[in-house]
């Protein structure tokens, strides 16, 4: 959960759909023209970081670290998907008590939890989609950032940022959650045989950055997080990081009540034990009952308000000829 981490997404509605038919969907779900242009800039303004900027239409045909044919730019175009996977990933990363020492101890999330996640949603879309060139930049960045990440946390053991086991820790919790929330949200069917590929891809990301013993299929990580719950306890400090998240007012009015939907969306991504853990059990049935359908319906206006996200411009990058 150290540095940027600790994911919030970035990207774009689904290549693969027609601005036409991403508009007429937000027609369909009743939400009207003002509205679904209010959310639109808030969606905007959520995903923009100001300390950070990468051109995804240059260079001309360069694929970055993936290319257009992997399963993580699949994955990682939609925007409430990845959103909502990455509120599930910070929680699961507060449970380690080490990862969060780090947050608790370096990081701004208390008072500026939106600037954080925006540098976030930057990293995970500069890696993905980003020319290599830029990636690579990225990697390296949060490289330098987790050499200055160290201390001892409460309990007397020392933490690192780049620990290689720490780094496998925070990849896995984002990792999984991310794809759990394409499989709920985007496309259930996805082939086990592609799952296994997005771990394999993305687990790229996760060694460039130190981290080692990385799992890379679906039975791996499975094993991974039954092996960590031993290590894995709630604390008065995983509690604040909770309840910061969860007071967390999304940037605009118009957006507040898909803020306070894609949360308890995220809630409901976690596993069973991680959710009475943190005290989610209890109103876990009615919680699915009313987020999961809601998601679904405001899914249709995110998509619509970043028709023109990076994930397309970087397919338009890779399908340009370079001049010669």
């Amino acid at each position: 959960m150290a540095s940027p981490s600790d994911p919030l997404p970035s990207g774009s509605r689904p290549a693969t759909s027609a601005k036409s038919s991403a508009v007429g969907d937000t027609k369909r779900a009743g939400i009207p023209a003002g509205v679904r242009a209010r959310i639109a800039a808030g969606v905007t303004e959520l995903t923009s970081s100001q300390s950070l900027s990468i051109d995804y239409s240059s260079p001309p045909g360069d694929p970055g670290l993936f290319g257009p044919d992997s399963v993580c730019w699949k994955v990682h175009a939609d925007f409430t998907s990845m959103i909502v996977g990455g509120i599930t990933a910070l929680m699961l990363q507060a449970l380690h008590p080490l990862a969060l020492a780090g947050v608790w101890d370096h990081s701004s999330f208390r008072i500026d939890i939106h600037g954080r996640l925006r540098r976030t949603a930057t990293f995970i879309a500069g890696t993905t989609y980003g020319s290599r060139a830029d990636a690579l930049a990225l990697i390296q960045r949060v490289k330098t950032i987790h050499e200055r990440v160290k201390g001892t946390a409460p309990d007397g053991r020392f933490y690192a940022a780049d620990d290689p086991a720490l780094l496998t820790w925070v990849h896995v919790a984002e990792m999984s959650s991310f794809l759990a929330s394409y499989l709920r949200y985007v496309d259930p069917d996805l082939a086990p045989a592609d799952q296994d590929r997005y771990y394999r891809e993305t687990a790229l990301i996760a060694e460039l950055l130190g981290a080692t013993g990385v799992p890379k299929s679906c039975a791996e990580i499975a094993l991974y997080l039954q092996g960590k719950r031993a290590e894995l306890e709630v604390g008065p400090r995983t509690r604040e990081v909770v309840r910061v998240l969860m007071a967390a007012r999304a940037p605009t009015l118009a957006t507040r009540p898909v803020g306070t939907l894609l949360l308890g969306a995220g809630v409901d991504l976690l596993p069973d034990w991680a959710q009475r853990s943190l005290g989610f059990g209890l109103w876990a049935p009615l919680r699915r009952a009313v987020v999961r359908p809601g998601v679904r319906t405001i899914a249709p206006v995110m998509r619509w308000a970043l028709r023109n996200g990076v994930s397309k411009r970087a397919r338009a990058r890779v399908a340009a000829c370079a001049e010669t």
